[in-house]
């Protein structure tokens, strides 16, 4: 019997999976172990293969396979993944519950629910409906549930190694084409943005702050920064062409911290900076371009340091995905009457599948303005027509 979309994603959202987002956090909240586990016993359940990609201790992929008639090999028919990341973002400032899932008015609350366990519920249920149905024209469908995209992407990213090893893995060839899970609205998003990521440094010298004068304070110094960069996003960005779908480049600081005491002039201040790329961007290119441009910034007559990025986030292009979504939009727009091809300024797991050479597109239930939120939720007509949409689109076959 296939599973229940909303039974399903109340158990989803009551098993935490939270990313620490590099922060020294621990506890059973914490990793997406819990749900992995969960993952694991429901395919079995299903009476499908499994295995798990360890990618760091307490983080594993795991991916799932229902064959076609003639299996997943590469003489077989044609491979379609679904993807969908197990982790969510911390609870911190949430004000319901995040692990009791509740549904009122049509939505269920809870973390994750939005971004992305509705997302990941769709293509489960569609997944054990085409597993009792096995329909005639079905390509074999793998179903990839992945770590870490909250904070680096290392799950996805390490996908390709299964099908680059070959017999021994569940995943012996190359996808043909994959969906990536995310709160799209029910729309197909075949363009996003990506980022590059890092942390800049300013030097000062430390005094007691009853003689301020005989120092270097870094918080002043990271100011004169802070007016580069603030000059950037308000004059810089806005020249560079703009991408049809995603509109314009962009640069924020996300975060500043500096000094030891009050009563101390700091010698260190930092802060970190977040560069969104359109497609067709290069990383490098963009982290190299601001650096020169604070640099060169009036007032600036002392040294800043910039680290190595921590993060590149790729971009997704709608060069090669284009027959993939018009057929999945085709479908959707059948069934609700309304979907459109779209781009959005966020990043997600499909761009490290694209870059390996596996059409791909981003589609799923619910609003990106969801995610991510105090009282987190989902609509459930919205997680109904994305299941049923995916079980149309992978019952059929790719063409």
């Amino acid at each position: 019997m296939p599973l229940d979309p909303v039974e399903l994603l109340c158990q989803l959202v009551a098993i935490p999976s939270v990313n620490p987002m590099g922060r020294n956090l621990c506890g059973e909240q914490f990793l997406e172990t819990r749900l992995t586990n969960f993952l694991e016993e429901l395919f079995g359940r299903l009476g499908l293969p499994c295995q798990r990609q360890t990618i760091e201790l307490g983080r594993d992929n795991i991916i799932a396979r229902l064959d076609g008639r003639r299996g997943a090999g590469s003489g077989g028919r044609q491979v379609l993944m679904f993807e969908a990341h197990q982790d969510t973002v911390p609870t911190d400032g949430m004000t319901i519950e995040p692990w009791t899932p509740t549904i009122r008015d049509g939505r269920l609350y809870g973390r994750g629910a939005c971004d992305i366990k509705g997302g990941m519920a769709a293509m489960l249920v569609a997944l054990s409906r085409l597993a009792e149905e096995r329909p005639r024209d079905m390509p074999t469908v793998l179903m990839a549930c992945t770590v870490n995209e909250e904070h680096g992407y290392s799950g996805a990213n390490e996908l390709k190694r299964l099908w680059e090893v070959g017999s021994d893995s569940i995943l012996p060839r190359k996808p043909d084409a994959a969906i990536v899970a995310e709160p799209t609205n029910l729309n197909v998003v075949v363009a996003h943005k990506g980022a590059v990521r890092w942390r800049c440094h300013t030097r000062g010298r430390a005094v007691h702050s009853s003689q301020p004068e005989l120092g270097e304070n870094a918080i002043y110094r990271m100011g004169r920064v802070l007016l580069a960069l603030e000059a950037y996003q308000r004059d810089v960005a806005p020249s560079f062409a703009k991408h049809p779908l995603c509109g314009g480049v962009t640069l924020s600081v996300g975060t500043i911290g500096g000094g030891i005491s009050i009563n101390t002039v700091p010698d260190e201040c930092t802060i970190e900076i977040d560069r969104r790329l359109l497609p067709g961007e290069d990383s490098s290119a963009a982290f190299g371009h601001v650096v020169d441009f604070v640099a060169a910034y009036q007032g600036i007559d002392f040294n800043v340091i910039h680290d190595k990025p921590g993060m590149e986030g790729s971009t997704l292009s709608d060069a090669d995905n284009g027959r993939l979504a018009e057929r999945l939009a085709g479908i959707v727009n059948g069934l609700t009457g309304r979907c459109r091809r779209i781009g959005v300024p966020f990043g997600t797991d499909a761009s490290k599948i694209a870059a390996a050479g596996v059409p791909s597109v981003v589609f799923g239930p619910g609003s990106i303005e969801q995610a991510h939120t105090a009282d987190e939720w989902l609509p459930l007509d919205e997680l109904a027509a994305a299941s049923e949409a995916l079980y149309h689109f992978a019952r059929n076959g790719l063409d």
